[in-house]
């Protein structure tokens, strides 16, 4: 019986699955949570739970995986002639197909940043067989998505500096069901001996090239957010030497000789179905209403500014203090400034006095709103106008830039070097895995470990 088929005849896994809370909960648990068989536990459990909703989506994978090579080629021939389309519309002066306005943009950045921040994750379970060559192109693609231990090119720390960039660090306002992808990562990396097939079809399917990379990263340059995540993944993803083609050799390298090739192949197919679960990146896109989110981000500052306002100043009779006593009102309170003048939509947002005090020197509302809030309240605002030139809308300031010099007294390194003080090179190996898990890998640390592992990996072959 194989470990897959164990595990789904345990009948107790709704009620594990219940008891362990909301997805955001079990995406910080296994991404936070000290190693050890209750984290174990609730990864198999969480990807068992996962696998059931996948075998119930379409069948996408080719049953001859003979063909699965000339099919990636054929994929990415098709994307790269949809998104030529996509240039030939824009040059004919077509508008943006994703991002309206930037709002937008950064909307989708915050979303997708549960699985952004954990690239990756679902090869680290691998690392142990560093020995075996059938397992050299997945182990080499976990170590290029770690960037090789280069900080410049370690795609979480990329993310968490694109990000800080943009004033997209509150992760309170993303909502549960954003976390299933990086929790499903999570969990594979967890279960990698248990869930080999499963990892490498979930890998097969996620190292294909997306047609919503390539635009994605065409209108964020256009909107003055740095695409290099974006554009660095076009670049690798390809289906010549990239992670594409890296992804068809591993599972061919790894089917049975003379083992179940049939239920090897099932569950191969079934991890790739696992990148369906979820929202995708369009479906994310498309979700975005500039208004609504404008409603929830007032309501989230209103129980924080419902006491803070004076009373001499009042729209349509009420006091702001009034007006953001419930969530109700916030709707009617845009419109009473409206009314009065402050907000003068589909003009320069600088015309509007609302924004001249949350924006510029002397605001008296400054600090009060991040930087994507204020974005939000500018698109809006805004509305159909457009400025004469693209520069941006809102100032920004390099507090969120990530510095990559290591401090001198990191206590990380002090910790790790300690570990590895002694030991021979193959048992620095064992103490060297976990340092490269989705939590540490982009740490001082984590990246010192990395570089120290791709040394003695090609050092004791």
């Amino acid at each position: 019986m194989t470990a897959l088929t164990r595990l789904e005849s345990q009948p107790a896994h709704e009620h594990a699955m219940s008891t362990a809370g909301s997805v955001k909960h079990i995406y910080q648990q296994l991404l936070l949570g000290d190693a050890g068989e209750q984290k174990r536990v609730l990864a198999q459990t969480f990807l068992r739970a996962q696998l059931q909703q996948a075998a119930g989506l379409p069948e996408e994978l080719p049953q001859e995986p003979s063909t699965w090579r000339v099919w990636v080629e054929q994929h990415c021939a098709e994307v790269a002639r949809q998104y030529a389309d996509y240039l030939q519309q824009r040059k004919a002066g077509g508008p943006r197909q994703y991002f309206s306005h930037k709002a937008q943009a950064l909307f989708f950045l915050q979303a997708v940043a549960p699985t952004k921040l954990v690239d990756g994750a679902w090869l680290h379970g691998l690392l142990p067989q560093w020995r075996d060559p059938r397992f050299e192109g997945l182990i080499g693609t976990f170590l290029e998505e770690l960037g090789d231990g280069n900080p410049a090119r370690n795609h979480v720390a990329i993310y968490r500096k694109l990000l800080a960039e943009q004033g997209l660090q509150d992760s309170g306002v993303i909502a549960d069901g954003r976390y299933l992808q990086g929790a499903i990562q999570l969990a594979l990396g967890e279960c990698g001996d248990d869930f080999l097939p499963e990892v490498i079809g979930y890998n097969l399917g996620y190292e294909q090239l997306p047609l919503h990379l390539l635009i994605s990263a065409y209108e964020l340059s256009e909107l003055g957010i740095d695409p290099y995540y974006f554009t660095l993944h076009v670049t690798i993803d390809n289906a010549s030497t990239g992670h594409a083609q890296k992804a068809v050799q591993s599972v061919l390298q790894l089917l049975p000789l003379e083992g179940d090739r049939e239920d090897f192949l099932r569950r191969v197919a079934l991890g790739y179905r696992l990148n369906d679960l979820g929202q995708g990146s369009r479906v994310i896109i498309e979700s975005f209403d500039l208004y609504r989110e404008v409603l929830s981000m007032l309501e989230r500052k209103r129980p924080f500014g419902q006491h803070m306002h004076s009373d001499y100043c009042r729209f349509e009779g009420k006091t702001v203090n009034q007006w953001l006593s419930a969530p109700e009102q916030l709707p009617g309170f845009l419109t009473a400034m409206e009314n009065k003048g402050w907000i003068k939509r589909h003009q320069d947002p600088q015309d509007s006095r609302f924004w001249q005090l949350i924006e510029g020197d002397g605001a008296a509302m400054f600090g009060v709103f991040s930087p994507y809030e204020k974005q939000l309240l500018h698109d809006w605002i805004a509305g159909d106008w457009t400025p004469e030139h693209s520069a941006p809308a809102i100032r920004r300031s390099n507090r969120g830039a990530v510095e990559a010099e290591v401090p001198a007294n990191d206590p990380d390194i002090h910790c790790l070097q300690a570990a590895l003080q002694g030991l021979a090179a193959h048992e620095q190996m064992a103490v060297l895995i976990p340092w490269l898990s989705a939590h540490r890998h982009s740490h001082p640390a984590g990246l010192m470990a990395t570089r120290r592992f791709i040394e003695l990996k090609s050092s004791l072959r």
